[in-house]
């Protein structure tokens, strides 16, 4: 495992410097490489944004969590994905292109819904603080997509599983971290990975 700074990330993502975030991220996966990960994955929905300028310079390959997420949705019969996260990745193509290949919708929070899920998630949840009243507002969110025909919704984010799942929400929650997880375990299982 192998990262750098949260806030390096966030310098680059401010900036619209996607070609930083690769680079911090290639940085990693040559570490990773170098210490002999046959594959590799990474957890933050919010940097898959890079991953056009990662992948062909990676000398590993990667599972991509958007792709999990969405095979997942598929697998269960979901048609049409409520997805949060961060404004980064809310606003951006990760989600919405890797759905539709399989034929699934995504449905965004509104501005205002964007802006607030990912203050949350930045000034609240990222430090570990928990309130009630955030809580209620993705349940709020959560309840105006089911009203527009989601049928579950993609928790684009580490950590609002901190705050949200199946017992709290009034959809269906896709993790994207643990689908992750599960997929990055069955594929070292199978043995796959060491092709690039």
């Amino acid at each position: 495992m192998h990262t750098h700074p949260l806030a390096d990330y966030v310098d680059c993502l401010d900036r619209g410097d996607l070609r930083g975030v690769g680079q911090l991220m290639l940085s990693s996966a040559g570490k990773l490489a170098g210490i002999g990960a046959d594959f590799l994955i990474c957890p933050d929905n919010t940097i898959h944004q890079a991953f056009g300028y990662v992948e062909p310079q990676s000398p590993r390959p990667w599972l991509h969590i958007a792709e999990v997420v969405a095979a997942h949705a598929a697998e269960h019969g979901y048609k049409r994905l409520g997805l949060t996260g961060t404004r980064w990745l809310v606003n951006s193509e990760v989600y919405p292109e890797k759905l539709s290949a399989l034929n699934l919708e995504c449905v965004r929070p509104s501005a205002a819904e964007r802006d607030e899920t990912s203050r949350i998630i930045m000034e609240e949840l990222v430090y570990g603080v928990f309130k009630p009243e955030s809580i209620a507002y993705y349940q709020q969110v959560y309840e105006r997509m089911k009203t527009e025909g989601c049928d579950a919704v993609i928790l684009g984010c580490t950590e609002i599983p901190l705050i949200i799942n199946d017992s709290n929400s009034p959809l269906p929650t896709l993790d994207s971290t643990r689908l992750l997880a599960r997929a990055a375990l069955k594929r070292a299982i199978d043995g796959g990975g060491n092709e690039k």
